[in-house]
Formats: C-alpha cells, sequence, structure tokens
C-alpha cells in the first residue's frame, strides 16, 4: 500500500513547501488474488531513475515485486519496522528484504525522503529527484536530521492508521482489515547508507522505536557522541570498515549501553545490503562498476542479509532467541556473516 503524507508543521528545506513524503507500507495479506503488483518503480520514477545513467540501462528491464496493491490484510497484531533507503536510492531498493520480513509477520514501512533519497513520484504524476550533493559534514548532519523528522512523523501518521483513520493526502481507500493491526509497542528501524544514520537518530529522537539497524552507513548528528539506551545492529563489509575507517563509528560504538552487535558481510561492498546486488549482474559491466554490488553472490547476499536482519527483530522485538547464532558470527547456513564485536 502507498501512502501521500504532507506534514503541514514543517516546511521542506529544499522546496520551500511543506514537506511531503511517499511511503509503502508492506504486511502480511489475507488474499491476493485478482490484485494488481505494485511495480518495483512507478512509471516516472522509472524513466528518472534510466535518465540518471545516461541511456546505459534503458534497455534493460527492472524487477518485479510480490507485493499486492492494497490487499487485505491479515489478522493479527504485528511489529513495525521503519526503513530509510541510502541517498540516492528509492525505497523499494530494499524490497527483497522488506517483502522477506513482511512474510514472517512483520508491517514495513519504506519512506522516501524527497531530494535526498531517490527518484520519488507523487499521485499527481511529479517526479522530485535529488538535489546536487553538497558532501560537506554540515550538509549531510542538517539531511539526516530532516530524515530522522520524517520518520517521526510517518509513525505519528502509523498512529492515526491504526485507529482506523486515513492519512493519505488523496484519501485513497485503505486495505480492509487494517485497524489494529499495527503494534506500535514493538517498533524498529533499519536503513542502508544514509538511512542507516536517520535510524540511528530517529532512536536518539524517538524513544517509540525500540531497536535499530545501519546497514553500512556512516553517522551523523549527536547521537555520534551520546550513544543510545536500546538495541542497535551495525553491519559494514571489508569495503568499509567502520570501526577503524569511519570517524562516526568508534565514539557510536563506544555510548551504545544496551545490548549491540557489529557484524560484516564477507566480499560485500556497499550495495550489497540492496536489490541493487540482485539487479547488477544483468547490467552492462560499467555499470556495474558503478554500483558497489560487491564480489559476494546475489542470492547469498539477500539471503545473509535477510536472516540477519530478522534475526535481530525477532530477538530485540519478539524476544525469540537466535537459535542460528547469526547475531554472533557463528551460523554454517550463512558463513557470509562475520562477528566483528558485541
Amino acid at each position: 500500500m502507498e501512502l501521500h503524507l504532507v506534514d503541514p508543521s514543517r516546511t521542506d528545506p529544499w522546496s520551500g513547501q511543506q514537506r511531503e513524503l511517499m511511503v509503502t507500507v508492506t504486511y502480511p495479506a489475507a488474499d491476493v488474488r485478482d490484485r494488481m503488483m505494485l511495480p518495483w518503480l512507478p512509471a516516472g520514477a522509472e524513466r528518472a531513475l534510466k535518465a540518471r545513467f545516461g541511456g546505459a540501462v534503458d534497455a534493460y528491464a527492472l524487477p518485479q515485486t510480490h507485493s499486492a496493491d492494497r490487499a487485505p490484510v491479515r489478522p493479527g497484531r504485528r511489529p513495525v519496522l521503519l526503513h530509510s533507503p541510502g541517498y540516492q536510492s528509492d525505497r523499494t531498493f530494499n524490497t527483497l528484504l522488506i517483502e522477506d520480513l513482511a512474510s514472517w509477520g512483520y508491517v514495513v514501512v519504506a519512506v522516501d525522503h524527497p531530494y535526498d533519497s531517490g527518484e520519488v513520484e507523487f499521485p499527481d504524476g511529479r517526479v522530485l529527484v535529488n538535489r546536487p550533493d553538497d558532501a560537506s559534514y554540515e550538509a549531510r548532519t542538517a539531511a539526516v536530521a530532516v530524515r530522522a523528522a520524517d520518520l517521526r512523523f510517518v509513525l505519528d501518521q502509523l498512529t492515526v492508521l491504526d485507529r482506523g483513520g486515513n492519512p493519505d493526502a488523496e484519501r485513497r481507500p485503505l486495505p480492509r482489515g487494517l485497524r489494529g493491526t499495527l503494534d506500535l509497542t514493538r517498533v524498529g528501524a533499519f536503513g542502508h547508507s544514509r538511512g542507516g544514520a536517520a535510524s540511528a537518530l530517529v532512536m536518539y529522537r524517538d524513544e517509540r522505536v525500540r531497536a535499530g539497524i545501519d546497514l553500512d552507513g556512516a553517522l551523523y548528528g549527536p547521537v555520534v557522541q551520546r550513544g543510545l539506551d536500546r538495541p542497535f545492529l551495525l553491519m559494514d563489509t571489508a569495503h568499509h570498515d567502520g570501526l577503524n575507517e569511519d570517524g562516526s563509528w568508534p565514539p557510536f560504538w563506544r555510548h551504545l549501553r544496551d545490548w549491540r552487535r557489529f557484524l560484516r558481510l564477507a566480499d560485500g561492498d556497499h550495495n550489497s545490503f540492496t536489490d541493487v546486488v540482485a539487479v547488477a549482474p544483468q547490467l552492462p559491466e560499467p555499470v556495474r562498476q558503478r554500483l558497489q554490488a560487491g564480489k559476494i553472490p546475489a542470492d547469498r547476499a539477500v539471503a545473509a542479509v535477510r536472516a540477519t536482519v530478522r534475526a535481530f527483530f525477532d530477538l530485540r522485538l519478539r524476544r525469540r532467541p537466535d537459535t542460528g547464532h547469526l547475531l554472533w558470527g557463528a551460523s554454517p547456513r550463512y558463513p557470509e556473516i562475520e562477528y566483528i564485536a558485541g
């Protein structure tokens, strides 16, 4: 289910208008028969994404999803996970992970951050793309703060949704059975790259978020020096050795005051945590080199990341034990996951 959310209390720092977001809510469905499947990217966003590559990928088909649009919700009260994508990444770039989490009983709410994530298409056909990147520390810190505020606003709207209200700006019909299914006492946040930074910062800003994951993202804001008092998982790759190469991870790690883990995806690169790892093999070599997909086979990367993220949230939000020892980097089924610190 897609939602168009408008926050009248905030001015978008890049457009000067009210801050507006696009969100996808993925949940266990009761029945998907005769339902249209959501595209990996809507048509306008797909055109904008391909234009970003200067025609090099125009002839290639984008993936399909398994998410039925506005299907009736399977009964049950379920933990909620907020997802923030990386810089220049759309909210759909972790569909392989998000759909898997939903299949295990989570409600996953993926958020596009206009002008700071990827191509964002709104119901009226507008497509917003990234502003020119300002790589300064101050600009990135400000962008992550906007993302954290976005996530807090979305969490507020989920409260409305769970009570039977409709926060969608166009008031499009909601799925049958949605009311009362969001367990907002069990909320987690996870993100890739800059989205991982947003996940840490929203935990610092909002105690409703009980556990979080940063997938290979440098950290920004006061959370770096002040840490967190709730469980957090850091994952990196050998290409980005977080504790030794990123100046933000060591102080953050030292100031984590609850359960913590630092794991590594062997043979991975920055985008091995996303759908890019599965898309990259079909693309021409010059494009693949830009995508940072790593040497790890796509099926192994997807399986390992899915299992690790699920194991963490199962343990910290559902109190289910990590019987596969994934969070200790000792799973014979997923040797790609290495234990670094805990």
